[in-house]
């Protein structure tokens, strides 16, 4: 009963943070122009989707339900190695987003409507992003997995 708790718990966290992101990056491409956004909601990488033109809320959905996926990834994660610190829980999820980040970057250069992928300043809203992002998740998080005393 506990972990489905967490489970439902580590899904809502999973769409908060999500919408966090998603709102920053938007932020940042309408500020800067830096096409951080347009990169978040990007498929045109994922065979099958990229035949398709989704509308901006579709593609927000897509990247909400990534989110979720990571989020309850995290929990069974933390709770398999029994993480007990609010601060290991934050820094694992920041470092895991931190990843996620560099790792989906790259992608930019499969596509013609996203940052160069040598554009620094893209690449550093990019990261920061998913760095605040991952902190924000773990910090969440922390509520589901440490035991208060």
């Amino acid at each position: 009963m506990v972990i489905k708790q967490g489970i439902l718990k580590s899904i809502f966290y999973g769409l908060l943070s999500g919408l966090f992101l998603t709102v920053f990056l938007k932020m940042v491409e309408m500020l800067t122009s830096n096409k951080v956004y347009t990169l978040l909601l990007n498929v045109d990488y994922i065979p099958y989707l990229n035949q398709y033109e989704f509308s901006e809320p579709v593609e927000v959905v897509f990247h909400l339900i990534i989110s979720v996926a990571l989020s309850v990834c995290l929990y069974i994660l933390i709770m398999r190695l029994k993480i007990n610190s609010r601060n290991k829980v934050i820094y694992l999820s920041t470092a895991v987003c931190f990843i996620v980040g560099i790792a989906l970057f790259p992608t930019t250069a499969l596509s013609n409507r996203t940052p160069s992928i040598t554009d620094l300043s893209s690449i550093l809203f990019w990261l920061v992003g998913h760095i605040l992002y991952g902190y924000i998740l773990g910090f969440l998080l922390v509520n589901s997995v440490i035991k208060r005393k």
